[in-house]
């Protein structure tokens, strides 16, 4: 249920769940893990990451039954939030559909976020007894500030894909069609530049 495609420098990452709202399981949880820290090897060749899902949903986050057996509070999420975070190349979040509760944390962690209209962003841990994972929080906040942080975590509201625009939570809407074709013209120039190059640029624009 977690597809990866590798093409001259570029993987494509698909969550492929939708009867399921692409919500994740253990099992494609931990492979997202291994992915995204595989990725991380300079011997990996990986020069761009791009990371989407099928359907009209991204993720909902974890399965419902896998967060009562304990996949919420797992530490996998922070493991691959803090994997995306540290890769030596261009992430891109192509977000087909609606982003919500711990799967908010692999599109924070992503260099960019691009998203359809009509998606929704919502992270409701404190309805469900939860605390958000460490970093989700952090790296929302560097994004749009406390206040819309608390809106989101605390207040538990839905934020429609123009007020997610607005805030600064996503960089660009796109259409449907046009999601992936946009994910890799955001991805050409880093797959077609010299690794240490497009390694040393990141470096030098700062940590997720």
């Amino acid at each position: 249920m977690i597809e990866i495609d590798k093409t001259d420098g570029l993987w494509t990452v698909t969550i492929n769940r939708p009867d399921k709202a692409n919500s994740l399981t253990q099992d494609m949880l931990s492979t997202l893990v291994d992915i995204a820290e595989s990725a991380g090897d300079p011997a990996s060749g990986v020069q761009a990451l791009i990371l989407t899902g099928k359907g009209r949903v991204f993720s909902a986050g974890a399965d419902l039954d896998a967060a009562r057996a304990g996949l919420a509070t797992s530490d996998l999420w922070e493991r691959l939030s803090g994997a995306i975070a540290a890769l030596p190349c261009l992430s891109v979040a192509a977000l087909n559909g609606t982003l919500a509760g711990g799967a908010m944390g692999m599109a924070l962690a992503c260099d960019i976020r691009i998203a359809v209209p009509g998606a929704r962003f919502f992270y409701p841990v404190m309805k469900l007894g939860f605390l958000p994972q460490p970093s989700d929080p952090v790296r929302m906040m560097a994004l749009i500030g406390p206040a819309r942080t608390k809106l989101i975590l605390i207040a538990g509201q839905k934020i429609s894909t123009d007020e997610a625009f607005t805030f600064g939570l996503i960089d660009r809407i796109v259409a449907p069609e046009d999601l992936m074709e946009t994910a890799h013209a955001l991805t050409a120039d880093s797959c077609a530049a010299r690794p240490e190059i497009a390694a040393g640029i990141a470096a030098l624009c700062g940590p997720q």
